[in-house]
């Protein structure tokens, strides 16, 4: 009996360490396995807004999905071998998806915050600019400052860090979900709301698809020169380094240089030269 019960302990331990070294092995596959499930899919899941005129937008006349980060996007794919399936969301709806595992990626001109980077992975830049305004051209909505902005009211999503620059100052956050271009300007023109703080070229491209609104640029507030990456889930390092290592060749045989060019008319991989204002988030 007691013999029985000496050969069942060890039988019982041996089987404990075995799983405890198993789940242990487990847990370190899963981190790497993750690439490996989307290269057995052989699909990638991205995540991107499809509203965004210039990043993530439809070609007029056309269903068909196309811009700066989603081309981008495509050649990374097709250089990994993989296709590429987008999901239409809202940047507020995109990042939790991420962390839900129903997307890999999210590619919707993402800026890096430290608070993003807490959360989730980002790639190398491809893309870099910086904040502006966009006001109405009579009177320049009252604006001629950040610091004018306290009292009035901005368009823009909850998350952005242009929403957490115009509340620092002191504006009224109008938000809208995913809304196209065009509702958050002709917002502006009517006085609706008073400014739309975002990213120079996506205004530029903004205003450029609707001539006849009577907008512009606020030719003095320029700030925080920032740059977009792709978003991924934090623990997918071997998926950071694959899109990293296309980006990188991407850059270097002037791939993101043509990209930049066709949706822009400027080659965004590179940092503009120019006097910008900092500052600081919370």
């Amino acid at each position: 009996m007691k013999g029985s019960f000496k050969l069942l302990a060890w039988t019982g331990i041996f089987c404990l360490i075995f799983a405890l070294g198993a789940c242990g092995s487990a847990n370190n596959k899963s981190s790497a396995s993750a690439w490996d499930k989307i290269k057995e899919k052989g699909v990638l899941n991205v995540g991107t807004s499809g509203t965004l005129y210039g990043s993530s937008f439809h070609a007029e006349g056309s269903n068909k999905l196309t811009g700066y980060d989603v081309e981008v996007v495509r050649e990374i794919a097709k250089r990994l071998g993989l296709k590429v399936k987008f999901k239409e969301m809202g940047i507020d709806a995109m990042l939790p998806a991420l962390q839900s595992g129903k997307i890999d990626l999210a590619a919707n001109d993402i800026e890096p915050t430290k608070e993003r980077e807490k959360k989730f992975a980002f790639s190398d830049p491809y893309k870099y600019s910086y904040g502006v305004a966009i006001v109405r051209k009579k009177d320049h909505s009252g604006i001629e400052k950040l610091e004018d902005l306290k009292g009035k009211r901005a368009g823009g999503e909850a998350s952005t860090v242009y929403s957490q620059i115009a509340k620092k100052f002191g504006a009224e956050i109008v938000t809208y979900g995913n809304a196209t271009n065009d509702v958050y300007l002709k917002d502006v023109a009517l006085g609706r709301t008073d400014v739309i703080l975002n990213d120079y070229y996506l205004c530029k491209m903004g205003l450029s698809a609707f001539p006849n609104l009577p907008l512009e640029i606020h030719p003095n507030i320029r700030y925080n020169l920032g740059h977009s990456a792709i978003a991924m889930d934090k623990d997918n390092t071997e998926l950071q380094k694959q899109v990293n290592k296309v980006l990188g060749e991407m850059k270097k045989d002037g791939t993101l240089a043509k990209l930049g060019k066709q949706f822009y008319g400027a080659d965004v991989s590179k940092k503009p030269n120019l006097k910008i204002r900092e500052v600081k988030l919370d």
